[in-house]
């Protein structure tokens, strides 16, 4: 098949294995794990092939290479469950949004400040946005004093990330969560 124009040639993911190490003399260390030493890379390759293993190129950057005799599919292996249960274990952090009128009522004020305290204990950020409608625009220190009242009630259990700022039609703010 051919590449189209100018298209760059593919590139292998992983550590160089058997044929694909070219130097004359690696950093052998064998499949028990004891260090041979610096050995030519034609007589690691016999070894290897001798115990119907490979030879995988742990640490190219060093001189010489660092070479180990492996079962390169069962390597292979281990690194992506390795890689899988990183990823298992990582927390997405998200931002979540509470949406505002200046002038909300007191109840539903408290039901927005539940939802915000049980997106922190979450562990995710949030997003405050104010919106403003027609003559409210003429009243923006009330905005400015709701994000704040909004501020001070979190000040125990978030940071402020993003301070208050107006954006067109819209004041918004960004809480992270402090980290425990």
């Amino acid at each position: 098949m051919r590449r189209p124009f100018r298209a760059p040639p593919p590139t292998k993911e992983g550590p160089r294995t058997n044929k694909e190490i070219r130097v004359r003399e690696v950093q052998l260390i064998n499949a028990e794990g004891e260090n041979l030493g610096p050995t030519p890379t034609e007589q690691a390759m016999e070894m290897a092939q001798e115990q119907g293993l490979d030879l995988v190129e742990i640490a190219p950057n060093s001189q010489p290479p660092v070479c180990k005799i492996l079962d390169y599919g069962r390597y292979k292996y281990q690194a992506q469950k390795k890689a899988a249960e990183a990823r298992k274990k990582q927390k997405v952090v998200e931002i979540k949004e509470i949406k505002m009128r200046p002038n909300i009522d007191t109840h539903d004020y408290e039901v927005k400040m539940k939802n915000i305290e049980r997106f922190f204990k979450d562990g995710d950020k949030v997003k405050v946005t104010l919106r403003f409608r027609g003559r409210e625009m003429a009243h923006q220190d009330l905005g400015m004093k709701l994000l704040n009242r909004v501020k001070d009630e979190t000040a125990e259990i978030a940071k402020v990330e993003l301070h208050p700022k107006l954006e067109g039609r819209q004041m918004m703010m960004v809480l992270a969560p402090i980290a425990k």
